[in-house]
């Protein structure tokens, strides 16, 4: 059964038309461990070519009324309010981000990880706010099985910037694009965000420094503001990326299209995938289509560039 989402995440209604922004959900200042003050953590996002950034310091909600003061301006750049709820269990560091949330959230605890986690989300939707579980790698923190029980979510983590974090998996441990899989192979439907999760905008070459501009979402809402990008989210409009570029992507009950965003000499390649992180089809044409037959349980599609950079398209669910 899938999850009871809010209605804000249902479809915008046909008459608006869909504009695509670029933007970070996680980013942190001088207001928790960053190196920067929030002025200078929005301007690097403005003065970078994003559209939207949501300041997300730990335990603590930072201000942006005075920030979009600033350096907002309508249908140009927006920064949303957030706050990463930094929380705990034994050793284990647990870690959600409330986007939008109307107030401060607590680490709520618990005594075990899914208690924590599902707490900690309970309390941002009660704030008004949209979670996504961050970096579940990271401490090796949060694990598949885990994954499987915690409800009223829908976006986690595939690729956060920050060095320490895991996402390629290792030791055993599988990386989170495999974890993704299994939880969709699982029936659970789930989306992939990346992120900065920067806290060094003073480090810039500093491979060990958890810089900006390592990994964003790139939404397709109605408008740039709060409440139409995070229903865009919820509903999975959008993909997530490490600097490949999508035109286009469209998904329904027969077919999956993705068109990319060509850039010089640049090569693509186009992977749909299916059930336990089957390879069903690949391209490398620009415009890439993919017939649904209907056994793949789901499909997703990645493009990856010939630099190693990649995006992610999110998953449509085929029923069997």
């Amino acid at each position: 059964m899938m999850l009871a989402l809010p209605a804000s995440s249902q479809a915008p209604s046909a008459e608006k038309k869909l504009r695509w922004y670029k933007g970070n959900t996680h980013t942190h200042t001088l207001n928790s461990d960053g190196d920067s003050t929030p002025d200078e953590v929005v301007r690097w996002y403005r003065e970078h070519g994003y559209d939207f950034v949501v300041i997300t310091d730990h335990n603590f909600l930072t201000s942006v009324d005075g920030l979009n003061a600033l350096h907002g301006a309508d249908e140009k750049f927006l920064v949303v309010r957030g706050e990463e709820v930094t929380d705990a269990f034994g050793d284990k560091p647990l870690h959600v981000n409330g986007l939008e949330v109307k107030r401060l959230v607590p680490p709520q605890g618990g005594k075990s990880v899914v208690e924590v986690v599902q707490r900690d989300i309970d309390a941002i939707r009660a704030a008004g706010g949209v979670p996504h579980i961050n970096h579940p790698n990271y401490g090796w923190a949060i694990s598949v099985d885990d994954l499987r029980k915690i409800e009223r979510h829908r976006l986690f983590e595939i690729f956060n910037g920050h060095p320490l974090v895991n996402n390629a998996g290792g030791g055993g441990q599988p990386s989170m694009e495999e974890v993704w899989d299994i939880l969709l192979t699982g029936g659970k439907l789930l989306y992939g965000i990346a992120v900065d999760d920067a806290h060094h905008f003073k480090r810039p070459y500093d491979a060990w420094a958890a810089r900006p501009g390592q990994g964003w979402v790139v939404v397709r809402a109605e408008s740039l503001s709060g409440p139409a990008l995070l229903a865009a989210l919820e509903r999975g409009d959008f993909y997530a990326s490490t600097g490949v570029e999508i035109a286009d992507y469209a998904a329904g009950a027969d077919a999956m299209t993705v068109t990319v965003r060509e850039r010089g000499l640049t090569k693509f390649t186009t992977q749909f995938i299916g059930r336990g992180g089957r390879i069903l089809q690949t391209s490398i044409t620009p415009v890439s289509t993919y017939t649904i037959r209907g056994d793949e349980g789901y499909v997703r599609a990645k493009v990856i560039d010939s630099n190693g950079k990649s995006a992610w398209l999110q998953p449509v669910m085929v029923p069997r």
